[in-house]
């Protein structure tokens, strides 16, 4: 389900700090902004960190990785956006199992490809407001002997923290990609299909269809 860019992505950057003061932001206001940028830059050196690591084994480190993607992302949010209109449709059931599903796709997905890590640099370049409750957190990836990934983090305030609810890579958000793949499964096989489908992928630890 992930491009070769979002999986070096996730392998770089997709950690999360253990949280930023405990204020409440003003999703437009300066702090916000200044906030998001100093999580992401947090974020970046923390999952970088545990990459390059050579203390414990390969499972300590994919569960410390692991640890920081579930405080980092608004797993939630993101599992509803990435079922779109379908969401309504489901049953209680179906809702439930699909969250745990999703979240539990999206975390072996990334830490079972922290070995994709190679020595890439990550840098931010400046934050915006982005809506009403969101900031846009601009950064660079530069790889060893490719051209650099530009990737916009949609980060936003939530009860005194920050929470990661899209990234965008070279202008294509990925949260809208997977609903565009996850709603073709369920034209073609249900809710149900899908949910087969999640709970295949995340025993084989992701792997791409």
């Amino acid at each position: 389900m992930q491009s070769r860019r979002a999986i070096l992505l996730g392998g770089t950057a997709l950690a999360a700090t253990a949280g930023v003061p405990g204020l409440l932001w003003a999703a437009a206001s300066p702090q916000a902004v200044a906030g998001a940028q100093s999580f992401i830059s947090n974020l970046a050196s923390q999952g970088i960190a545990i990459l390059q690591s050579t203390a414990g084994g390969i499972d300590q480190r994919e569960a410390q990785f692991r640890t920081l993607l579930a405080s980092s992302f608004d797993m939630p949010f993101i599992a509803r956006f990435a079922l779109g209109k379908y969401w309504r449709k489901a049953t209680p059931q179906q809702r439930s199992d699909y969250v745990v599903l999703f979240t539990e796709f999206i975390l072996k997905s990334y830490s079972r490809r922290m070995g994709g890590y190679s020595g890439e640099t990550f840098t931010v370049s400046g934050a915006k407001v982005a809506g009403k409750k969101d900031v846009m957190v601009k950064t660079k990836i530069v790889q060893q002997g490719g051209p650099p990934i530009k990737a916009d983090w949609r980060v936003r305030p939530l009860d005194g923290q920050f929470k990661i609810i899209d990234i965008m890579v070279e202008g294509v958000s990925m949260a809208v990609t997977q609903r565009s793949e996850f709603s073709a499964v369920v034209r073609q096989q249900g809710i149900p299909g899908l949910l087969q489908a999640l709970r295949a992928r995340t025993q084989k630890f992701g792997i791409a269809s």
